[in-house]
């Protein structure tokens, strides 16, 4: 009876739903996503959680075999949804077809057309799929190899025979191979030269060839075996207090599922970012059916620059690791792979049977070649130093009811805590709710860790933040969220404990499918030093920041869309405003086998602290969101060539024209004149 009801409900939903495939453009749903959260700032989150959607959208995850965490990795579906779902399967059986899923409480239509590209209820091919490893490899059609070239037309002062010239030609190269079947294997070759560094062999330099080379092997479900990775590798469990592994989004206009962090375990480093991963192995492995060990060696040559004072340590010492992966000029190769760091650890994680409560244990030592002394700076008396680092923590995971509840406690090897919880809650069909409290005392000390925060490091602050999305009905949606938190030591350029305040609030209206309109308003308040006129000392006084912004996002055409925002903002300290503003109008064509976007941006600011940031479309696994600072104008083309069903090409033009200046940037990045040039040129090859 279940069968038959289902199908007629499925022939019902038909001019309700599309179908599966007809919201097929992986690259509109995260460019869309990036818009709307204005979160992916960082590459590694941008990478990591692209390639996860693409992952999903090549082998869409099975709905009756997916966990708790993958379902969370999607960042699309609510604690109370996810827990709905496992319910519903746990009661009626497997789900027979996608569109049951509006039998299960929670799951709107907006909310299912966003899962349909990276979802499926058929049986799992992979168990019926008995060849021999290497036959599936070659076999598999989620590989492709990527080919990337870009450089900056204008001459910068490094490429000049005065000063400290660098080594190399302006061109930035990037190759990339991968091959992935999801729950079955991984392999990953990415090779990567930066502009300005040199394409040679120099083994005293540690150069051979291109500047920075990374690998991963990865096999996964191999009976107790769940997870394998060797080469480079990242790992995220808890509450990222120790281990994160790039997704921490962190506050947004996505004020609810976004706080909590999902345990993602062991995941392949794919990024071309040249720093915070490891490199070794790393393996889980299923104890029972309810307990998972995972372990993970890592050794991983680190760029510094070494010091020699008897006065200090009897030794040479770094005052910090360089996680640029630069190697253009001489003082950039002399600090090449110079301290070796070395990192082991592990985790055991238990999870009952309804997959209600998780229970985890996290470890992690670190050990370097040269002890690590920070500047001789107040600020800085608390920062690790010396060679040897461990972290311990405890974390835990609860659904109860409507309630998700979170946590993780942390300590450092000198006595340091860290403390990070909360709770997202579902106070009604239409309202959800998410607290977040955190506590990192100034002498916790964790190298890996990205918790929840307004600080990069988890060091020296307190927090509550309390975020609001209330959904009256499918056109209107209102977010919000404020977080108040203190430093009770010094800060870089704060020479006093100090204290601060973020919210954001966001109101969007939907009309239809079509068209997306929303308002948005964020302030902060965060101290700075500033000069006293009469003492001449320095004190830390709190600043504001006032930001605003409307969007209009409107397709009228299956083939045409467009983009219109404008956004402004003020800042103001010691009683002084300044201001800063952008307008930006996008338009995105589809001509069959070519797709065309284009933007013409006008922005205008009267200092760095107004600085404009606005999402830009652009090649495939490229991500660029460029600060608008200063006077100008800025103008960006990208084309799209399907070749075939295996080959694609972008091209991408952008040009920056600002007013009022005669050169751009400073040191060996400094251009003459006020226009700056960027080209790239990419092609992808699926085989």
């Amino acid at each position: 009876m279940k069968l038959v009801y289902f199908i007629a409900l499925a022939l019902l939903m038909l001019h309700a739903m599309p179908l599966p495939g007809q919201n097929s453009d992986i690259e509109e749903d995260f460019q869309s996503l990036a818009e709307h959260t204005q979160a992916f700032k960082d590459e590694e989150i941008s990478t990591g959680y692209y390639e996860t959607l693409l992952l999903y959208y090549s082998h869409p995850l099975n709905l009756n075999l997916a966990s708790v965490e993958e379902l969370r990795s999607l960042f699309i579906l609510s604690e109370v949804q996810i827990s709905n779902l496992k319910s519903y399967i746990n009661e009626y059986g497997r789900l027979l077809t996608i569109y049951e899923l509006q039998a299960i409480p929670g799951f709107d239509i907006p909310t299912i057309q966003r899962l349909l590209p990276f979802i499926r209820v058929s049986d799992d091919g992979l168990q019926s799929d008995n060849r021999p490893l290497i036959k599936r490899m070659l076999s598999e059609p989620n590989n492709y190899i990527l080919l990337r070239y870009q450089r900056t037309l204008e001459k910068k002062a490094g490429y000049t025979k005065k000063g400290n010239k660098y080594a190399g030609s302006p061109d930035q190269l990037l190759f990339k191979f991968r091959v992935r079947h999801a729950h079955d294997f991984g392999l990953g070759l990415t090779i990567k030269k930066d502009a300005g560094e040199a394409l040679t062999f120099d083994r005293p330099t540690n150069r051979y060839g291109a500047d920075f080379y990374s690998f991963h092997f990865q096999l996964q479900d191999k009976g107790c075996l769940k997870n394998l990775v060797l080469g480079d590798y990242r790992i995220q469990f808890g509450q990222s207090l120790l281990l994160a592994a790039g997704f921490n989004i962190g506050k947004n206009p996505e004020t609810i599922t976004t706080n909590r962090k999902p345990n993602l375990g062991i995941l392949p480093f794919t990024s071309t970012l040249e720093s915070n991963y490891f490199r070794g192995f790393a393996s889980t492995y299923k104890l029972s059916k309810r307990i998972n060990i995972t372990g993970f060696y890592s050794r991983v040559a680190q760029d510094a620059t070494p010091e020699i004072d008897t006065l200090i340590s009897n030794e040479n010492f770094i005052r910090s690791i360089n996680l640029s992966g630069l190697h253009r000029t001489s003082s950039e190769l002399a600090a090449n792979n110079q301290v070796i760091q070395q990192s082991a650890g592990g985790n055991i994680l238990y999870q009952n049977h309804p997959s209600n409560l998780q229970v985890g244990f996290t470890m992690v030592t670190d050990f370097f070649s040269l002890p690590i002394i920070p500047a001789d700076k107040p600020y800085k008396q608390f920062d690790f130093h010396g060679k040897h680092n461990l972290g311990i923590s405890l974390s835990s995971n609860y659904n109860w009811q409507n309630i998700n509840l979170f946590a993780e406690i942390g300590q450092s090897g000198n006595g340091g805590i860290g403390v990070v919880g909360g709770l997202i809650a579902h106070l009604a069909p239409q309202l959800q709710t998410s607290v977040v409290l955190r506590r990192y005392e100034r002498n916790f000390r964790s190298i890996h860790g990205q918790a929840f925060g307004e600080s990069a490091i988890n060091q020296n602050e307190q927090g509550v933040y309390w975020g609001l999305k209330y959904q009256p009905s499918r056109k209107f949606i209102l977010s919000t969220y404020f977080d108040r938190f203190s430093f009770p030591w010094l800060k870089y350029r704060i020479d006093a404990p100090s204290n601060g305040y973020e919210y954001l609030t966001r109101l969007s209206y939907i009309p239809s499918r079509k068209t997306i309109f929303y308002l948005q308003y964020r302030e902060q308040s965060k101290a700075r030093n500033v000069q006293e006129r009469t003492s001449g000392l320095k004190a830390p006084l709190n600043n504001f920041k006032r930001s605003y912004m409307i969007n209009l996002d409107h397709t009228p055409h299956k083939d045409v869309s467009f983009k219109s925002r404008v956004q402004f903002s003020n800042y103001e300290t010691q009683n002084q405003i300044t201001y800063g503003f952008a307008m930006v109008q996008d338009i995105s064509i589809d001509l069959n086998k070519l797709r065309v976007c284009g933007r013409l941006a006008l922005f205008d600011t009267d200092d760095y602290d107004n600085r404009q940031y606005v999402y830009e479309k652009d090649v495939l696994y490229g991500f660029s969101i460029p600060p608008y600072s200063g006077k100008g104008t800025r103008q960006y083309i990208l084309l799209q060539y399907k070749a075939t069903r295996k080959i694609n090409f972008w091209i991408r033009f952008a040009r920056t024209h600002y007013r009022e200046i005669e050169s751009i940037g400073s040191g060996t990045d400094k251009i003459q004149g006020n226009i700056k040039t960027d080209v790239k040129f990419q092609t992808r090859i699926k085989f």
